[in-house]
């Protein structure tokens, strides 16, 4: 997968479809020369343009800084030259800024190493391997490793960066991004996700023009607004043809992603820790190592890239063992109760929801302290004995005794101002010297940089599931960061606090991990502001978003969907009209949208109407029936009603191509109109299908090339299911 030229000075990487080439230019300078359809032709180093001017140093010296500022290099660093984006600034102990990368060796190995304290993608049943590029600056000392991994069942080509001082000062590194990609402008369009609470990830396209353009979050995790994810396509890109070029960052803090068009109609694409409150102090000897990258190209649309992305994290990055296994279908009593239940009331939500087929009761917030609103106790984490007398073990046994498993929700990074915790460690809270805290829903951040704070956290909520038979832990975190930080770190080092607190995070995550494999974790922030590769490391399944709005969820599923697979997408049925927009929509479409995630229920089940609450057990019925389908197969999006304004459709297709559902939703009925016209994917079309509850069989060719024809119906917000079963 990965080969040396030696007579030519070129690295191939290789995986299915695409080929990845690099060059050395002057033997010292690695150079992008390629990224795109596979090609196995070493003689492409011209592509590098080192025989035209400004030439190269070891040519012209007295145009260095030109051929720096023009070199698509394949890790751009700061003040020689290189006045596009940055992927390393550094600051010497004098104070000055300047580093030039200079290869020095290199190595192959039959292997995805791990990244330490950090989520890391691994090769699991797949062939791997690996190219270390080993580049240093002489002057400061600095050793720099690029690091480019592929797996040989997958189009992605994994990237980090680690740099060690191996000079005999400190050194300050003030930017260190992990993955950097230099192209001709090809009349690219750049799509990102973006959003707010309750409508996370959007689908953005707009063109790149010059200069740059950039997402990012510096609120602490990946956030609400924007997400670690950047693309940049061809003109005409849709979900069947054209090119992409993206990026997804597997982590969950701080992030910048950006593309830049140059004077020279050159675009750069980078990705990484975002370097605003970033500052890591580099002692001598010691190596900081960036998350990963996940680069991915597609010749053939955004499809393509979708499904590669879905059975990279499926097959490399997600390890809980619910991966690959049918998840219980859950009811959370949060919207049915908020604060306001006991015991008493959680084990009838308990016996109804038994009686329809439901699988696990979550108690969501407000079991612990003295939590009657969302002003007190976090950080207390003892069962209130006003609302279980009898404990956490009776109240499970009791739930049990229903027939059912039982979850638990917890914010294990906040501390309330009004807690036991607090007031014996104030400290424990992130907090700037000598100024007020910054509350956030009357709440503070507490300071996971520090051990002894993630120990006794730890501690906390370990102890509160080795207490009873806890199978399920939804972990929230409600606000974003401020005041970061502290009175433990040296002057020189509070800049590495951000980053210190997520791996705080991944290491209570890890111990949960290991100490409970059984555990099956739903990672959440205020719903979907930390949805990213990062958590699905620890996490198989991410609340995707607090509303629960059938007609919201279609673009927000539809944009979690561009890059994370089905299964990892939390998604209930709720109640109507529904707490965040207020609007009501059919039983069934509710159903039938959260069929395409997790599956569960999100409302009063003792207190729905009869007619709703019968049909429970069909909707459950149909989440077994087809929930392989969905958590294994191929997505396929064949509609956006985010772009026609009308009706929504999507697709799961079987990898064998044996069995395929579609979910349609209308969403608004409009008069004097004809049916929907729709093309389905993803089919053999040699092959015979029957559309389930029919006799009508079509050829695959047929439902793909000619479509078939959906009747309109009266009313908003209907939906149906569509199952087609290969006959022949």
């Amino acid at each position: 997968m990965i080969h040396y030229d030696e007579k030519n000075q070129i690295f191939q990487i290789h995986t299915k479809n695409t080929s990845y080439v690099i060059g050395l230019a002057d033997g010292a300078y690695p150079g992008h020369i390629y990224y795109g359809r596979k090609m196995e032709d070493a003689r492409c180093g011209f592509l590098m343009r080192t025989e035209e001017a400004p030439f190269t140093p070891a040519v012209c010296k007295r145009e260095k800084a030109s051929f720096a500022d023009t070199f698509s290099t394949e890790y751009s660093t700061w003040g020689v030259g290189d006045f596009r984006e940055s992927c390393l600034d550094v600051r010497t102990a004098e104070g000055q800024r300047g580093c030039e990368l200079r290869y020095q060796s290199h190595r192959i190995l039959d292997e995805k190493p791990q990244l330490p304290g950090l989520p890391s993608l691994f090769a699991g049943k797949s062939k791997a391997q690996t190219l270390e590029l080993l580049c240093t600056d002489e002057v400061i000392g600095l050793e720099v490793v690029l690091r480019y991994s592929v797996f040989e069942d997958s189009d992605a080509i994994i990237r980090s960066v680690s740099v060690k001082n191996k000079s005999e000062k400190p050194l300050a590194l003030e930017r260190v991004l992990s993955a950097c990609l230099d192209m001709d402008q090809n009349g690219f369009e750049m799509i990102s996700l973006h959003g707010a609470w309750a409508r996370e990830r959007g689908i953005v396209r707009r063109p790149v023009a010059y200069g740059k353009q950039s997402i990012g979050s510096v609120r602490g995790e990946s956030s609400h607004q924007e997400n670690p994810f950047l693309a940049l396509v061809t003109p005409g890109t849709n979900q069947e043809m054209g090119e992409v070029y993206a990026m997804n960052f597997v982590y969950s803090g701080n992030f910048l992603a950006q593309a830049e068009l140059s004077q020279f109609d050159r675009v750069r694409m980078v990705m990484g820790i975002h370097p605003q409150g970033f500052a890591w102090h580099l002692a001598p000897g010691e190596c900081f190592d960036a998350p990963e990258v996940v680069c991915m190209y597609s010749a053939e649309g955004l499809g393509k890239m979708t499904r590669e992305f879905h059975d990279l994290y499926r097959n490399h990055l997600i390890r809980s063992r619910y991966t690959h296994q049918k998840r219980p279908v859950l009811i959370n009593n949060w919207e049915a109760t908020y604060f306001n239940f006991n015991e008493e009331k959680l084990v009838a939500i308990a016996k109804e929801a038994a009686k329809c087929g439901i699988e696990m009761l979550v108690m969501d917030d407000g079991w612990f302290g003295k939590r009657n609103s969302d002003n007190s106790s976090l950080g207390d984490w003892t069962v209130d004995k006003a609302k279980l007398p009898n404990g956490l073990h009776s109240l499970v046994e009791k739930v049990k005794d229903c027939g059912l498993k039982f979850g638990i929700w917890m914010e294990p990074e906040m501390i309330s101002p009004d807690s036991e915790l607090y007031r014996a460690h104030p400290d424990w809270a992130l907090h700037l010297n000598e100024r007020e805290g910054t509350q956030g829903r009357e709440q503070f951040v507490l300071d996971l940089s520090r051990k002894e704070v993630v120990d006794g956290i730890y501690e906390q909520i370990s102890a509160v599931i080795r207490s009873a038979d806890i199978s399920y832990v939804k972990w929230d975190m409600n606000r974003q960061l401020t005041d970061v930080g502290n009175a433990v770190l040296a002057p020189e080092r509070q800049g590495e606090i951000y980053h210190r607190y997520m791996l705080g995070v991944y290491e209570m995550q890890e111990r949960l991990c290991h100490d409970f494999p059984d555990l099956l974790l739903e990672n959440c922030s205020g719903g979907g502001a930390r949805f990213d590769a990062g958590m699905l490391y620890y996490s198989p399944q991410i609340w995707c978003s607090d509303d629960m709005d059938p007609v919201e969820r279609l673009s927000i599923q539809e944009g979690t969907a561009l890059v994370y697979p089905l299964s990892t997408m939390g998604a209930h049925v709720c109640d109507c009209p529904n707490h965040t927009t207020g609007r009501t929509t059919p039983f069934q479409t509710r159903g039938e949208v959260a069929l395409s995630g997790t599956f569960g229920y999100e409302l009063d089940i003792t207190k729905i109407a009869e007619e709703e609450r019968a049909q429970i057990p069909g909707q459950i019925a149909a989440y077994h029936k087809y929930n392989e389908l969905v958590r294994e197969g191929d997505y396929y999006r064949i509609a956006s009603f985010r772009e026609n304004g009308v009706y929504d459709c999507w697709m799961s297709t079987s990898k064998d191509k044996k069995e395929a559902l579609v979910t349609f939703v209308q969403v608004f009925a409009k008069p004097n109109q004809k049916s929907f016209h729709i093309r389905l994917q993803g089919l053999d079309p040699n092959a015979e299908y029957r559309l389930e509850g029919t006799e009508n069989v079509y050829s695959g060719s047929l439902l793909m090339y000619a479509g078939i024809l959906i009747p309109r119906e009266m009313g908003d917000f209907k939906s149906r299911l569509l199952h087609f079963n290969r006959v022949c």
